[in-house]
């Protein structure tokens, strides 16, 4: 009860700062709006950290991707792994999102309404489709980049300076190690900033709840219910076909032979970061290969998220319909999938990082600030599930990518070389 206590106090805490708040705006209905300025400070604090800690994050992940064993083959791999599997989660959750409506019964018209004049935007203008297209990912100069509603052509811009600091080698050292230092600085002022979060989104929560009532309460609740099925599909039925890709029914064995450790700890600790040594460890005894576990463990654990791909999804798809935005069409559902890549990319593996996720949501679509603790509430619910895909899911991923990097025998070749002590 303790440890339960000690790794999600801090959930714990936040998610009763959220019930108070909610409480609050049902009981003083309009007047809650007198605490919202304390919402809005943490709102701009957050969005202050958000524009150096995509760049910094993204670009330091990918300028360290050097000086390993096999790091062609192996990062081929993972690409491949990591975007087959996320890709999945993504279709997966937007399928279950449009079958389980999570808004259904709410009055949207009023909802965007509210939103609308709490943010003083308008529909913006309708642009040609590949006019969007380059405004999606360039801006035309590069103080534009600097502005969170720029956030996708940051993201481009982050991955290019760390393909370019990666290629440069040697010299390029001092900057990577910048980098990394910047990340870690940055991920910090995180943590501090996030010791405010319960007053903050409480606060905030209490004025949006005043101003929308109750009708947005069930959203939540079937929000929940559908991200709880999603899980048990995806943890059994989908980590179930990745191991039998990854060896057959001898992966099968294998992974659900180890699967219990790191799945405990995932849900004990709500944290991907904290799972690395069990999971490295485990991996390990699977028998997957040292220099392919050190890079997919760490490396997943900051960019392979498909529980945090189903949170995306569901956080869009329930934005979009609080705004009445159509889900039907070719490219919005392409964008959902992207978006919720991304998402499952730059998320903090840390508890409560989901806010990260978040901000980029609404910088993309261009939502107003004031929507971020509406979906803050289901990252909040949802946190424990969640960690457990992205963290137990990192494990076979590490089997697939040895499949595609030792061969179709790996297993085999493993217990041939370690004698059975590392396959238990």
């Amino acid at each position: 009860m303790k440890l339960f206590l000690k790794n999600y106090r801090f959930t714990l805490i936040l998610l009763l700062s959220i019930i108070i708040g909610g409480a609050a705006g049902l009981v003083f209905g309009p007047k809650t709006a007198v605490v919202k300025p304390l919402g809005d400070l943490f709102l701009n604090l957050m969005f202050m950290i958000i524009v150096p800690l995509v760049f910094f994050s993204i670009a330091s992940a990918i300028a360290n991707m050097n000086g390993m064993k096999r790091l062609g083959k192996i990062m081929g791999s993972i690409v491949v792994v990591f975007l087959v599997t996320a890709s999945i989660a993504a279709i997966l959750g937007l399928a279950g999102a449009s079958i389980i409506q999570p808004i259904q019964h709410a009055d949207i018209a009023s909802i965007k309404e509210v939103m609308n004049q709490a943010s003083g935007e308008t529909d913006a203008e309708k642009v040609t489709f590949l006019g969007q297209l380059v405004a999606t990912f360039t801006v035309s100069d590069f103080n534009l980049l600097l502005s969170r509603s720029n956030m996708l052509q940051l993201i481009v811009f982050a991955v290019l300076f760390g393909i370019s600091t990666a290629m440069v080698g040697e010299k390029a050292k001092p900057v990577t190690t910048f980098l990394s230092a910047a990340t870690a600085v940055i991920m910090k002022m995180v943590s501090i900033v996030m010791y405010y979060a319960p007053i903050g989104l409480g606060c905030y929560f209490a004025a949006v709840i005043g101003e929308l009532g109750p009708q947005i309460l069930e959203g939540y609740a079937r929000s929940f219910v559908l991200y709880l099925i999603l899980t048990v599909i995806y943890y059994f039925g989908f980590f179930t076909l990745y191991a039998f890709i990854a060896g057959g029914k001898d992966g099968v064995k294998l992974f659900w032979k180890n699967a219990i450790t790191p799945s405990v700890t995932a849900l004990a600790t709500c944290s991907s970061a904290a799972c690395i040594p069990v999971n490295l460890a485990t991996v390990r005894r699977m028998g997957v290969p040292k220099d392919i576990a050190e890079t997919i463990i760490p490396l997943g654990a900051n960019t392979h998220k498909d529980g945090s791909v189903f949170g995306g999804v569901l956080k869009i798809v329930f934005l979009f319909a609080l705004f009445g935005k159509d889900l039907t069409s070719i490219s919005n559902i392409l964008s959902i999938l992207a978006v919720a890549f991304l998402v499952g990319a730059v998320m903090g593996a840390i508890p409560g990082g989901g806010m990260i996720g978040e901000m980029l949501i609404i910088s993309v679509y261009g939502f107003p600030p004031e929507t971020l603790p509406i979906i803050a509430v289901i990252s909040t619910i949802i946190d424990a599930p969640a960690t457990l895909l992205n963290s137990t899911g990192n494990t076979v991923c590490a089997m697939l990518v040895t499949r595609l990097v030792e061969g179709k025998n790996w297993i085999k070749q493993a217990l041939t070389n370690k004698g059975g002590e590392e396959i238990a």
